[in-house]
């Protein structure tokens, strides 16, 4: 009896070549993935403490270059300072034009600064703030827009939620207590709610005192950069030094609404110089000017 014979279809070939395709397209997808990894671990660049002590970390963002607007300070690059409370430096985020612009116009109006009375919601001055200060209106012309538009941009809060931009003097001697910047008193959280965050822009140098100071953030204050540079005050908690164009993002609340004592912060007295600062204060509902 002849046996019949197989023929060859040739789908066993086309099925090898399918499952080479497979295990090849795979392992590339595989690569490629880790080189995205690595990619993204270049970039952010974590620095984390030897000991592991809850050193203050910094992760440095891809620079921005400000070409585009003829700034030739540096470029623009945010650093975290902390998360207790959530502070960040965006360094040059103002330029040197528009500091100069914004100590020019809020000169002839300055006057004596204030704080706020618990009782009655009302500025009342107060050796705890020795200053001087204006404010400028929301959207009262081009350039303060732009800075508007560019805090909104970087904090994603809107511009309606914030209040004018306050220009801030401080002379040999004159600081600001520790302090929140969120109220305890119920008149002024009835146009916008609480305040949630502070964009504090330093509009000048100071060569000596002046720092902004954290007395109540957590970590290991000594590990910043500038830590010999900083007055006695500076030493007594996180602290930035003041430089031109660059600004601190913190935020006064938590993401879970409740409000952040670690937030307590205050302006150390300036030793040599003068110190000039921007403030925009900004809320969880839009606030009416």
């Amino acid at each position: 009896m002849v046996k019949p014979r197989r023929v060859w279809s040739g789908k066993p070939r086309r099925s090898w070549s399918w499952t080479l395709l497979t295990w090849l397209t795979t392992w590339s997808i595989f690569f490629l993935l880790i080189l995205v990894a690595l990619r993204i671990i270049s970039v952010t660049n974590v620095n984390v403490n030897d000991k592991g002590k809850g050193k203050t970390s910094s992760v440095l963002s891809k620079p921005m270059r400000n070409s585009q607007i003829g700034d030739q300070r540096g470029e623009r690059w945010v650093e975290i300072i902390s998360w207790q409370p959530r502070a960040f430096l965006y360094h040059n985020f103002l330029t040197k034009e528009e500091c100069e612009y914004l100590i020019n116009i809020a000169k002839p109006k300055m006057s004596k600064s204030a704080v706020v009375d618990e009782k009655t919601g009302k500025g009342v001055k107060s050796r705890v703030r020795t200053s001087t200060g204006t404010f400028l209106g929301r959207g009262s012309d081009k350039i303060v827009r732009n800075i508007e538009k560019r805090i909104a941009d970087f904090t994603f809060i809107p511009v309606e939620h914030g209040e004018g931009l306050q220009i801030l003097h401080y002379e040999v001697g004159q600081k600001y207590d520790p302090h929140f910047d969120t109220f305890n008193d119920r008149f002024n959280i009835e146009n916008g709610g609480q305040r949630i965050a502070t964009m504090l822009m330093y509009i000048s140098d100071v060569e000596e005192g002046g720092e902004t100071v954290f007395p109540n953030a957590k970590g290991n204050f000594s590990s910043v950069p500038w830590w010999n540079e900083l007055s006695d005050c500076g030493r007594k908690g996180l602290s930035i030094k003041p430089k031109m164009g660059d600004a601190v993002l913190f935020w006064s609340m938590k993401p879970d609404a409740t409000l952040d004592l670690s937030s307590l912060h205050g302006s150390c007295p300036v030793i040599k110089g003068d110190k000039w600062s921007c403030v925009k204060w900004m809320h969880v509902y839009e606030y009416h000017t």
